[in-house]
């Protein structure tokens, strides 16, 4: 049965999402700050992935930190050493984004623009820091980038990270839409869930470290956006599907 609303708008996650950035982005990042502040850590790839499981860089680094000395990471002074190094780390994120590190994900600048085009309002919500953020769009979209977007979650605006759905809540909020309206794009089991609570629907695309996460109650999900050349594969509401994510065929499913 038809939605009583047409589909208005898109909300996408960025790391994973809307960019490969994990393992050569705030991987890297993570660990020249380590390496400045002579700490001694090194987030390997295996280990990062399993790190992953906590949103949040503070968050990551805290859990990372109670794992090899609890009694360090109690310490009265603990947080205050979290936050020199994650502001350490956003400028070396910001650093490398910046010398074009890091790249969309095939056929994401396609389905922007094209959104934006046909009149489809874009939004972001994510649990990554809004200079990281910025430095992204005007990375990969030029430095009309950012302006895309007509709302952007971010970072610690709300208290509880994803998959808690504050974020996308806020979001849905400030654009004055109910999740009927939108849809999610997201690529990790925690994304799912926080946008699931928020009440919307999300198309999954697993990312690089999130491809074995089981995403069974997704609305969609697929091995990518598609071109012509090379159409997208998976499931979507139960059926599998195979062709391009573009804006009239996203209509087509928020109304189905």
């Amino acid at each position: 049965m038809p939605l009583a609303s047409p589909l208005q708008a898109l909300i996408f996650d960025v790391d994973g999402t809307l960019a490969e950035t994990e393992r050569d982005g705030h991987r890297v990042a993570f660990n020249r700050a380590f390496a400045e502040l002579g700490l001694g850590w090194e987030w390997d790839e295996a280990l990062y992935g399993r790190l992953l499981a906590v949103t949040g860089g503070k968050e990551r680094m805290l859990h990372y930190w109670r794992g090899i000395d609890p009694q360090g990471a109690d310490a009265a002074d603990a947080p205050a050493l979290v936050a020199e190094l994650h502001r350490r780390k956003t400028r070396h994120y910001v650093e490398l984004v910046g010398r074009g590190a890091l790249a969309l994900r095939p056929g994401v600048r396609r389905l922007l623009e094209q959104a934006r085009d046909s009149g489809l309002r874009l939004a972001i919500a994510t649990t990554t820091t809004p200079d990281n953020v910025d430095a992204l769009l005007r990375s990969t979209l030029g430095d009309a980038g950012p302006a895309m977007f007509e709302c952007v979650g971010a970072g610690d605006i709300v208290p509880r990270k994803k998959p808690d759905p504050g974020i996308y809540l806020w979001v849905l909020q400030r654009l004055g839409l109910p999740p009927g309206q939108c849809l999610a794009f997201e690529d990790s089991l925690a994304g799912l869930r926080s946008a699931s609570a928020a009440g919307l629907r999300s198309v999954v695309i697993p990312g690089a470290y999130t491809r074995d996460e089981d995403f069974d109650g997704a609305w969609a999900v697929l091995d990518g956006l598609g071109e012509a050349t090379r159409p997208a594969r998976g499931r979507v509401a139960g059926s599998d599907w195979s062709g391009v994510v573009e804006p009239a065929r996203l209509r087509e499913w928020a109304q189905a």
